[in-house]
């Protein structure tokens, strides 16, 4: 079966892994995946990932969930542009989620990034996800 939207599955797979207080969780890999991975690792909301070859043409991504006081440190996290609806925003449009305290993944001409560094960089993009 085909997956139609594989950065909403790995957001889910996360989601029901710290919903189950699992420590590392696994899914397909892909290079969209793996930079937004680099982007929760390095605003410190998973612990990290490594990728590893299954078969020839195949591999997968383990993600070590993070904790804090046994609470899991993603609260939210939510696809925003759907391949049925993207959602485009400008540096200008680019607003701190929860005031700050939250990130929004953006697929820039640059690169995968968040949006705070979207803003220094003064580029814009496709929102991915919102983090919280």
């Amino acid at each position: 079966m085909v997956m139609t939207d594989p950065l909403a599955d790995m957001l889910t797979r996360i989601r029901n892994g710290q919903r189950a207080q699992l420590a590392v969780i696994k899914s397909p890999a892909s290079r969209l995946r793996e930079n937004v991975l680099e982007v929760l690792q390095r605003e410190g909301y998973i612990r990290g990932f490594t990728r590893a070859d299954v078969e020839a043409g195949q591999a997968t991504l383990s993600i070590e969930l993070k904790y804090h006081e046994g609470e899991p440190v993603i609260r939210t996290i939510t696809r925003i542009s759907k391949p049925g609806r993207r959602v485009y925003a400008k540096t200008r449009d680019l607003k701190p989620f929860h005031g700050g305290l939250g990130i929004s993944v953006l697929s820039t001409p640059r690169g995968v990034m968040s949006d705070q560094e979207a803003r220094a960089q003064n580029v814009g993009g496709e929102v991915l996800c919102q983090v919280f």
